[in-house]
């Protein structure tokens, strides 16, 4: 038994150095000067440590603004695909309607869709957005959606994903707690808000880490949907410290490490939600 653990351990630890060694490269290498960064054979614990390197980012054209507009579109798609996923989820999983089970299987195909399949259609969607941009009410003449946060947020708004996680969730909940409920005189929504949603924090806080990570790393969409500068993420503006033929490696790795505060703060505000909520709590 006392070997198991230890070749568990033993591997735990091996796969948190495998994954974890990029990110510690990344810290230690903005904290470097720049005769240091490259020099030969490279150190692990920097000689001398330096906040330059973050200066230099956090002060770089634009990059204040890049660091706004990923937290805006971030923090507005996590709270859509909170309040619409739940309530598909609780659909999904507690009402009856009908043809629900083809209608969930149907959407859960929609995953099997590469992105790249998808993204021409929702560009000439936002693209055609009518009577916004400068488009008419047949969404033509102007630029609708593009270069906007709107246009930004709509490909996170819901992710089917997101309905999943919620229905399996609601699914684990016996009956017993919604009939009760309902004798009571309780309407669908207020069983909702006052049972369910507070029963749903676990999912909910991993559905809300999730979302945050996707739309704060997605390159793709934004790079596609903005051409203004002013609008740009911070993934693209990372690009900031790059050239045709060389890098700014030290800002880059500043900047870089900035941007992964975000996620850690937000996977530290809902970790401690991860708890399964005990169904014997609820039904008392």
């Amino acid at each position: 038994m006392k070997n198991n653990k230890l070749r568990t351990l033993l591997l735990l630890s091996l796969a948190a150095v495998i994954f974890g060694s990029p990110f510690f490269w990344m810290v230690i290498s903005s904290l470097k000067p720049n005769a240091e960064l490259f020099a030969w054979p490279p150190t692990f614990i920097p000689k001398t440590v330096t906040l330059e390197h973050y200066q230099s980012a956090l002060t770089a054209r634009g990059f204040s603004n890049y660091f706004l507009n990923s937290a805006i579109v971030s923090l507005i798609s996590m709270a859509f695909n909170l309040v619409f996923c739940s309530l598909a989820g609780y659909a999904f999983a507690r009402l009856d309607f009908p043809l629900k089970n083809v209608l969930f299987i149907t959407l859960l195909s929609t995953m099997m869709i590469p992105v790249q399949v998808t993204l021409v259609p929702t560009f000439l969607m936002v693209k055609s957005f009518p009577l916004v941009g400068g488009n008419d009410i047949l969404g033509r003449g102007g630029t609708g959606l593009l270069n906007t946060y709107a246009g930004l947020v709509i490909p996170h708004i819901m992710t089917v994903f997101g309905v999943f996680i919620m229905r399996q969730f609601y699914m684990q909940f016996p009956k017993e707690l919604s009939e009760a409920a309902r004798i009571d005189g309780a309407s669908e929504l207020g069983i909702f808000r006052k049972i369910f949603l507070p029963l749903g924090r676990p999912a909910m806080s991993a559905l809300a880490i999730f979302t945050f990570t996707q739309a704060w790393d997605d390159f793709l969409w934004p790079l596609v949907v903005t051409s203004d500068r002013s609008m740009r993420t911070l993934q693209l503006g990372l690009e900031v410290f790059k050239n045709r033929y060389t890098a700014d490696w030290g800002p880059l790795m500043a900047a870089t490490t900035v941007s992964v505060l975000p996620v850690i703060i937000v996977f530290l505000v809902f970790q401690r939600y991860f708890t399964d909520t005990a169904l014997s709590s609820g039904i008392k």
